[in-house]
């Protein structure tokens, strides 16, 4: 899936507060017609369908007549529906930035998202490919190519440092996994949300052993074994890790399981050939796919994995959907409604 920039289409953007929108009503709840993407697996549909109680019709650039609101699940909103009639958009993905990149988000509109198991898969890619790194993987790969026997040293990942920049649900599940793994977690916020407030002790959420926001990362980047970005793409992370984050490396691993609009491409080249970056395993890009002779398969010491660290699976799709489904038809807001305003 390709990425583009997220223009700014609300008020939070220019600095204002965007109340988040209303609830659907019941009544209007009953009468929405249900539209998914043609895309989706048969099962799936029946499984929505028998969530909603109604049947599917396909979710296209024509919608169908104006007789009711709509309740729409897929992975991306046609411009026709971005109206007033739109009820309830279910995203079938975790990010949502194609979404609300696309266009202005219709502002009564509730958007929810898929995360399923994501965080667990994400987890596991991360810690994989640091177990690799700790024991010398990809040299020993190379030097079996040759048939070359040599002695390599491993390295415990127990007692060093990562930072994970993002600490929501699939930051919080990389954090976990690694923190059972004896490697220190420091989760970097966009804001230090999580206090302290005047005269209270810092609150740490479950995953990291600590929580700075973004503005205080300069000097923990340099303690750094490991950089792990778990960061959607807003006006705000656009071009994140730039020349400046880079160069407070020393020698740490960058690992980028967000999005790749975030990473100034230039900026990640330039700290891998001068070492700042040890090396870079980047399951996004900016630009996807990445074409055979595009520059980034030239990057030395880097593994590109095709955006497939946390593929959204079916049953992810139906539980998530089930979940906000019972939250909002019990007035409840669900827990994975996106600020369309934050872009998360």
């Amino acid at each position: 899936m390709s990425e583009s920039s997220v223009q700014p289409h609300s008020l939070l953007a220019c600095g204002l507060p965007v109340p988040p929108p209303p609830l659907p009503a019941a009544d209007a709840l009953a009468l929405a017609r249900l539209l998914v993407a043609p895309s989706l697996d048969a099962g799936l549909v029946r499984e929505l369908e028998r969530i909603t109680g109604r049947r599917a019709e396909p979710l296209s650039n024509v919608p169908p007549p104006p007789d009711a609101p709509l309740l729409c699940v897929g992975d991306a909103l046609p411009d026709a529906l971005r109206t007033d009639r739109l009820l309830w958009f279910h995203s079938v993905n975790a990010g949502t930035d194609p979404l609300l990149a696309g266009g202005p988000w219709p502002a009564p509109a509730l958007l929810t998202r898929t995360v399923g198991r994501m965080g667990e898969r994400i987890a596991q890619y991360v810690l994989g490919w640091m177990l690799a790194e700790a024991q010398s993987v990809p040299e020993f790969a190379e030097r079996h190519a040759r048939a070359h026997w040599e002695r390599l040293p491993s390295e415990l990942v127990a007692g060093r440092t990562a930072l994970v920049y993002g600490t929501g649900r699939i930051g919080a599940a990389v954090g976990r996994l690694l923190g059972a793994c004896g490697v220190r977690t420091v989760g970097v916020a966009r804001t230090a949300r999580y206090g302290p407030a005047p005269g209270t002790d810092r609150v740490v959420p479950p995953g990291f052993d600590r929580v700075i926001g973004a503005a205080e990362d300069a000097g923990v980047l340099g303690e750094a074994r490991w950089v792990i970005s778990t960061l959607p793409l807003t006006a705000a992370t656009e071009g994140f890790f730039g020349a400046e984050r880079f160069a407070a490396l020393r020698g740490a691993t960058f690992v980028n399981v967000g999005r790749g609009a975030t990473v100034d491409m230039g900026a990640l080249e330039a700290a891998l050939r001068d070492g700042r970056l040890r090396r870079a395993v980047l399951d996004v890009l900016p630009a996807e796919p990445a074409a055979p002779q595009d520059p980034v398969w030239k990057l030395p010491r880097t593994v590109i994995t095709s955006h497939s660290a946390g593929i959204t699976t079916d049953e992810d799709i139906a539980v998530d959907f089930a979940a906000c489904w019972d939250d909002v038809t019990a007035g409840r807001r669900p827990g994975l409604t996106v600020d369309t305003g934050r872009g998360y």
